[in-house]
């Protein structure tokens, strides 16, 4: 059975490819992670459990769309997270900016602390 949302971005997103600071992620690791995003809140499963959850807000800088991570719970409690993000079809990329800064492209280089994720929308 497959459901059906309003917003595009709602939904279960799987991890196929991911770098940060230029190195990529474990394929292990990738295949134990989901992105879970609803209406305004996400969050973050690894190995069945919920390693990071909040809010979200989408906006639109330059030539980007945007997405501002709030955490509430987790890893990353506390912290704003800027990101940009392309969505065609079935997958969704964002690069993270880790350190509170808005990345200005979509790659992750040594010496960055961005993180770049490539996901498939599950089911």
């Amino acid at each position: 059975m497959v459901s059906i949302t309003t917003d595009p971005l709602e939904g279960t997103w799987v991890p196929f490819k991911a770098e940060l600071s230029g190195d990529p992620a474990p394929q292990m690791a990738l295949e134990k992670m989901r992105l879970v995003l609803g209406v305004a809140s996400y969050a973050v499963h690894f190995g069945g459990e919920t390693t990071d959850q909040g809010s979200y807000t989408l906006g639109l800088v330059e030539d980007f769309r945007t997405m501002t991570l709030v955490s509430l719970r987790g890893t990353n409690a506390g912290r704003t997270i800027p990101a940009i993000f392309q969505l065609n079809g079935d997958r969704l990329r964002i690069c993270y900016g880790l350190e509170g800064t808005l990345p200005t492209s979509f790659g992750s280089t040594a010496g960055t602390c961005y993180y770049l994720v490539s996901y498939r929308r599950k089911g």
